[in-house]
């Protein structure tokens, strides 16, 4: 394979861990103290003043956030994943909606100010909708859950710099039942109100669960257990003596066999409960209110009041203008044949895969390539770049069966860490080279990385916007920046520009498949038919999808509502302004702001051509 320009051949989700957090023992500054301090200041001042002390507040009650932002507090401690902290959190942001209204009036504050003030009102909103369907979440699945997150969280998050460190991490070994209790818990509880993902979603779950639980001390192999391969490779970096490290791992091994063994041990059980009277029905549409509670999802994730039946049709719509261009691509490679059976030789023939023995290392190593290539030609379209690095990593091995193709961590904000483009490479024959390139640009550069540590590093506006989570914007860009290139003279190959079709072809595709599923009632076998006969992706490529659309309904739709709202934006712009218009200006006006629901960032895009006219 050789570079030119480009390769020649080329999911955040809403878990239940995102909207829970820890115990409320600590005193906290409220906003509401700051602006009273600070009441003879410029009431923009003090608005900043208050939203900086909301996130503060607020990111203290989640051990595990702080984690995320590379700050160091709370080390020794988990999320508090109970029902009622959950609740308290709530009735805080309520409070803190009402103290934003009565202590500024809108019309005093900056356009910046106003912005921030729209969008964490819009937030609250969402936050109080959603209590409605707290019991609606699948607790443990093959996509997320706290019995994933605990192993995943501590193997690249929690640093261990030096011996307090790693005393940390062990005391968090030693109180995993506190953090997996409350949600086997409310897993069980919503089992019980009909509440569960289809029947074969447990069989992901506790392989999973096996593979967490397995290696020294859980059995006889010669290969330690995963949490305590990676404290013992992170205290050998450290300055310490060998009583200490011999300690360490003494320690270690007896919280992963007294409490973390156990600790999944419960959950297995209570898997296993539901497992044998688990439903096959795979739609939202069975559970009770299940029309109501997906229309809910879909308004939370694409930030439209887009229908399924609308959603339905533009997917039909989008996946048969696509079907057309690959066509052409056929008259251009020179296959005869139907489209069908194009797909069936691009996910057959070898010449598009690579091998077992070697591919891995050479996959990761192509793909870093193509992003560093992609570096040097952002000037040309962008004005902010990413301070943050970025690595190529593959899916860990104990989650990369269940995992998806590929995905996105974004960097520490103090710089500690980079953000991370994880591959899942468990089986190379599901990750086609004429792929390569799109998913390099889709979660690396200029997408997810870009878009994300962008969003971070921004200044001069609150923290809570930096991180807000808005799917539509964010998986919008990412499927935007595989189109980007296009423009930009990459994809200079027919195969590696088929592969952007597909890639854009399977999030069309899941218009359909996840209406199907949640509105129209479709079965898992239905909906993968559907995606093996409509695109070129291998057979257990669909299977994975098809299961990840089922236990996050809405979710999958959301990238092409984003991608096409950020296109049509684009062309109002360039239609406005004609030769005024520059797309470096136009993507620093849908970047500057951190994520946006849609319709702000079409109010941003607006007052950008308004400004320039």
């Amino acid at each position: 394979m050789r570079f030119t320009k480009t390769l020649i051949i080329g999911a955040s989700l809403l878990a239940l861990t995102a909207c829970q957090g820890q115990n409320n023992t600590h005193p906290e500054t409220t906003p509401n103290n700051i602006v009273k301090l600070n009441a003879e200041n410029d009431v923009n001042v003090r608005i900043n003043d208050w939203f900086n002390a909301y996130d503060e507040a607020s990111l203290k009650r989640y051990p595990e956030r702080l984690a995320a932002r590379g700050i160091k507090e709370r080390m020794d401690e988990w999320n508090d994943m109970s029902k009622s902290f959950y609740l308290e959190g709530l009735d805080r942001r309520a409070q803190a909606a009402d103290e934003l209204k009565a202590n500024f009036d809108r019309a005093d504050l900056t356009p910046q100010n106003q912005l921030s003030y729209d969008i964490f009102l819009d937030q609250t909103d969402r936050m109080l909708e959603g209590r409605k369907w707290y019991d609606y979440r699948y607790a443990f699945n093959q996509m997320y859950g706290t019995h994933s997150g605990i192993p995943t969280f501590l193997l690249n998050q929690h640093k261990i710099e030096n011996l307090e460190d790693a005393q940390a991490y062990i005391a968090r070994l030693q109180s995993v039942d506190k953090k997996l209790g409350p949600v086997i818990k409310y897993a069980k509880e919503s089992f019980d109100k009909g509440i569960a993902p289809p029947a074969f979603v447990y069989g992901h779950v506790l392989r999973d669960i096996d593979n967490i639980v397995s290696g020294a001390p859980f059995d006889d192999s010669d290969k330690l257990n995963l949490m305590l391969d990676n404290l013992k490779k992170k205290t050998e970096k450290l300055n310490l003596t060998e009583a200490q490290r011999e300690t360490l791992f003494t320690d270690a091994i007896t919280a992963l066999q007294n409490v973390v063994g156990p600790a999944y041990a419960e959950l297995r059980t209570e898997l296993q409960r539901q497992q044998a009277s688990a439903s096959t029905d795979d739609g939202v549409w069975k559970l009770p209110n299940g029309a109501d509670y997906y229309a809910y999802e879909l308004k939370m994730m694409t930030t439209t009041d887009m229908t399924p039946s609308e959603i339905h049709d533009l997917g039909l719509s989008e996946v048969d203008r696509i079907h057309s261009e690959m066509r052409d691509i056929m008259k251009q490679v020179g296959f005869e044949g139907t489209l069908q059976e194009f797909f069936e030789f691009t996910r057959s023939d070898p010449q598009f895969f690579y091998t077992e023995d070697g591919g891995k290392e050479r996959y990761l190593s192509e793909a870093t390539d193509l992003i560093n290539i992609m570096k040097g030609e952002l000037d040309s379209v962008f004005i902010q770049k990413p301070k943050a690095e970025l690595e190529v990593r593959a899916v860990e091995a104990f989650r990369e069966q269940s995992a998806g193709k590929a995905f996105y961590s974004r960097p520490a904000a103090d710089g500690s860490r980079p953000g991370y483009y994880y591959a899942n490479l468990y089986r190379m024959e599901d990750m086609p080279i004429y792929q390569m390139e799109a998913l390099a640009y889709h979660e690396g550069i200029p997408g997810h990385h870009m878009q994300l540590a962008i969003a971070q590093e921004l200044e001069g506006i609150p923290d809570f916007r930096k991180y807000a989570r808005f799917t539509a914007y964010t998986e919008g860009w990412g499927l935007y920046s595989e189109f980007l290139p296009k423009e930009m003279g990459f994809y200079e190959d027919p195969y590696s520009d088929f592969g952007r079709l597909a890639m854009e072809l399977w999030r069309a595709a899941r218009l359909v498949v996840d209406t199907g599923l949640h509105d129209k009632k479709w079965t898992r076998e239905k909906a993968i038919d559907y995606l093996v006969t409509n695109t070129p992706n291998p057979k257990g490529d669909c299977v994975k999808a098809i299961e990840r659309y089922i236990v996050m309904p809405g979710q999958a739709t959301a990238y092409k509502i984003g991608m096409n709202k950020i296109l049509d934006l684009r062309a109002k712009a360039k239609t406005a302004l004609g030769d005024k218009y520059d797309i470096r200006e136009f993507h620093d006006v849908v970047l500057r702001n951190g994520p946006l629901p849609l319709s702000v960032l079409e109010d941003q895009v607006d007052a950008y051509i308004a400004e320039k006219q």
